[in-house]
């Protein structure tokens, strides 16, 4: 990768990876490989539920679908490396390899804050304006939203990974994580980062600043209306359609907001590897977990789709 600088870059990157106790890499690997099979599973599950269940045909569960295909491509960007990590000595990454991963990790990472925001605003209409809310949350308008999203996140991950990498790498090579995130790679230029730092917070902001206010005016809203029904069966009723939504957000941005916002990040780096671990490797587990136990639709929709399997089974075992 040309510089422009006279300077010997570096080609690869060494990932101090999540551990160093050789002792814990194989039950690690046990717990991880069975944290992304159930990611998998769980996913890939939700998305077949959803396109073969006709109650299920609905603009928030069409949203969920989406949800759970960034849970995977997201999980994916991560999990596999750090398995081969805890079974190889050779932690490297190549700078092209680095460049992908963190080019993937920002256009995944920036279309869930987006899809987590349109989906506030689907339960927005579909609590405040219900008579309208198949009107204006059509099939057509859904699929425009995740066009859009999708092209924010390849716009705000070329802008980030290439703010990232157009610094010349001539000196250490060494990224104290286990995958290559912005702020450790920044810490390894040669030159002053003061520009692409400030880069970095400005598109940071762009994405999580708008996105967070439609999140809490939605929300405010439906809020102000769950309170003006009278029935409280109707106000639990209402309520229960955003639980899962609810328990997604707090998962995800909790976790982000307590590695990212802090005073010193750099100080607590063991810290933050368990929380990054968290919001990259084990919320997608739990999404598809968060909106099936909680959610009366998805678990009548599970159970119709093993009692069909189930008869499938038996018809052909008849034959």
């Amino acid at each position: 990768m040309a510089l422009g600088q006279n300077h010997t870059t570096v080609m690869r990157f060494i990932l101090l990876g999540l551990i160093d106790q050789a002792d814990q890499k194989q039950l690690l690997f046990a717990i991880f490989l069975l944290i992304y099979s159930m990611t998998l599973v769980g996913n890939l599950g939700m998305i077949d539920l959803i396109r073969t269940s006709c109650p299920l045909h609905t603009p928030m569960y069409f949203l969920l679908s989406v949800l759970s295909f960034l849970d995977i491509c997201n999980s994916s960007v991560f999990t596999p490396m750090l398995l081969t990590s805890f079974l190889t000595t050779d932690q490297s990454i190549s700078l092209v390899g680095c460049v992908v991963q963190m080019a993937l990790m920002i256009l995944h990472g920036t279309g869930e804050c987006l899809l987590l925001a349109i989906m506030a605003y689907d339960r927005f209409v579909a609590i405040c304006y219900p008579l309208l809310y198949y009107t204006i949350m059509s099939k057509h308008f859904c699929v425009q939203l995740v066009v859009v999203t999708y092209a924010v996140g390849v716009f705000i991950s070329a802008v980030q990974t290439g703010n990232a990498f157009s610094l010349p790498f001539c000196g250490p090579n060494i990224i104290d994580h286990y995958f290559c995130d912005i702020p450790p790679v920044l810490q390894l230029a040669c030159s002053d980062t003061t520009t692409a730092n400030i880069i970095l917070l400005f598109f940071s902001t762009l994405v999580t600043v708008p996105t967070v206010s439609v999140i809490l005016v939605s929300y405010a809203y439906i809020l102000v209306t769950i309170c003006r029904l009278r029935s409280l069966e109707a106000q639990r009723k209402a309520f229960s359609t955003c639980a899962s939504h609810l328990t997604a957000l707090s998962l995800f941005y909790g976790s982000v907001f307590l590695v990212y916002v802090q005073p010193n990040p750099e100080s607590a780096s063991a810290y933050n590897k368990i929380l990054t671990v968290f919001y990259t490797i084990v919320i997608p587990m739990l999404n598809p977990l968060v909106y099936s136990l909680r959610n009366k639709d998805v678990k009548a929709a599970v159970q119709v789709r093993v009692l069909n399997l189930s008869q499938k089974g038996i018809f052909q075992k008849a034959i």
